[in-house]
């Protein structure tokens, strides 16, 4: 075993400790590493990726799917538009959209079927072809903000005989607040019902004469909204009527046969003044 001088003993322990002294204070000056946010598994060597923030899941149904939504949704900005057309017609006519309407209307009529143009319509003696006649008529439709759509039905009871209209109709409104002036014009069929003579010939069948044909009728209204439901007017309207007769068998004929026994036909007009009452939904 070989001895060192204890000199040189002491100098090399005190050499070691301060050694030891300086490596310790070199460590706890030295940052630790970073620390990885977590690891796929305990003590696995290899640190794991940085976690990202957990994204949350879609409700799920039977089967994992979700139920389609409802169809009859409506569409992005269908809604608006609605609202917008509400909100035009309010601040126009002070009331809310109408969809149907409903009338009723009584008044007066002058006819002429053969004003135009007659060839052996009515003989003007047995049956007169014109005269006053007391008019009652309805009507229906829907309406889409100034334009209406519908259909009425008009009969004219004259003293001779009646006629009965029954047409399709087309309207321009125009609403001014409670008040709405308006026109219309409507078309359709025409035919005389429930003839009678004057003073008959003995064995003349006038319930056998047969006439009828087409008309078209032009209005003009104002109707006064009391409220958005009920409204009253007045309404002046033209009818063009042209209308067509068949002949009558001879026995029925036979006091006038030179006149109903053949055919006749005959352009006529119609002017009538109505009160209208109306129902709006």
């Amino acid at each position: 075993m070989a001895h060192f001088p204890r000199g040189h003993g002491g100098a090399a322990g005190a050499a070691a400790i301060l050694a030891i002294l300086w490596a310790a204070q070199l460590a706890a000056q030295t940052p630790a590493p970073p620390a990885y946010p977590g690891r796929p598994y305990p003590g696995s060597p290899y640190p794991s990726q940085p976690g990202y923030p957990a994204q949350p899941s879609p409700p799920l149904e039977s089967g994992g799917l979700t139920p389609p939504t409802s169809s009859n949704a409506p569409r992005p900005g269908e809604a608006e538009t609605y609202q917008q057309l509400e909100r035009a017609e309010r601040e126009d006519a002070g009331r809310g959209l109408e969809f149907v309407w409903l009338a009723a209307e009584s008044g007066y009529e002058y006819l002429a079927l053969d004003a135009l143009h007659g060839s052996s319509l009515l003989d003007g003696r047995v049956i007169t072809p014109s005269g006053s006649a007391l008019v009652l008529g309805a009507g229906a439709g829907v309406r889409l903000i100034f334009l209406t759509l519908g259909a009425r039905v008009r009969v004219a009871r004259q003293s001779a005989w009646d006629l009965w209209t029954l047409n399709g109709e087309v309207g321009l409104h125009l609403p001014m607040g409670e008040l709405e002036p308006s026109f219309t014009f409507s078309a359709g069929y025409a035919t005389l019902a429930s003839v009678s003579a004057s003073s008959p010939p003995e064995g003349f069948n006038a319930e056998g004469v047969d006439v009828g044909g087409f008309n078209g009728r032009l209005g003009a209204a104002l109707d006064w909204y009391l409220n958005p439901l009920l409204s009253l007017g007045a309404q002046g309207s033209v009818e063009l009527l042209v209308l067509s007769r068949s002949p009558l068998p001879a026995d029925d004929a036979a006091p006038v046969l030179s006149w109903y026994a053949r055919e006749g036909s005959g352009v006529g007009l119609g002017a009538s003044l109505t009160a209208r009452v109306g129902l709006h939904f």
